[in-house]
């Protein structure tokens, strides 16, 4: 658990610092997480570079169809006003609900508690609106399969 919510940590960081700098592409990935020198990477987890790794790329790989679904789903707050932090919350969390296994309550949570730790302190109402409403409209059938839970 304390793995996946600290490659979550370092994922949302690179994306942040990607999106600051107007380079939310996958030609501009930088070879370690943003914010970390190349010691502090190599002492990561190798579970921790993977799975933070995977989600700053997945994100990116599928960044129109997840930018579209945002704005789908934010009906007052156009994307582009959306703060950049909430932003790139939202779009590595609909990126794991899209295409992960992890059950969504457990995504929902661990989006809201970034939220809480990154962000201003009623925004994680909002991401929690919007993820809760995109995942029992599109993402129903995910509703049944029991993937990585607390109780496993």
């Amino acid at each position: 658990m304390k793995t996946r919510h600290k490659a979550r940590e370092l994922a949302l960081q690179t994306l942040y610092a990607m999106d600051f700098n107007k380079e939310l592409d996958l030609i501009h990935i930088p070879a370690v997480f943003s914010g970390n020198t190349e010691e502090e990477y190599e002492q990561l987890e190798e579970e921790v570079k993977l799975y933070g790794m995977y989600l700053v790329r997945g994100t990116l790989e599928n960044l129109a169809e997840i930018d579209s679904l945002i704005s789908k789903y934010s009906l007052n707050r156009p994307l582009e006003r959306i703060d950049l932090v909430d932003r790139n919350i939202l779009r590595m969390s609909v990126f794991c609900l899209r295409y992960g296994d992890i059950h969504p309550h457990i995504i929902i949570d661990e989006a809201v508690k970034l939220s809480q730790d990154f962000s201003t302190e009623v925004n994680y109402k909002f991401i929690n609106g919007i993820l809760d409403t995109m995942q029992k409209q599109l993402f129903v059938e995910k509703e049944h399969t029991r993937h990585d839970t607390f109780e496993d």
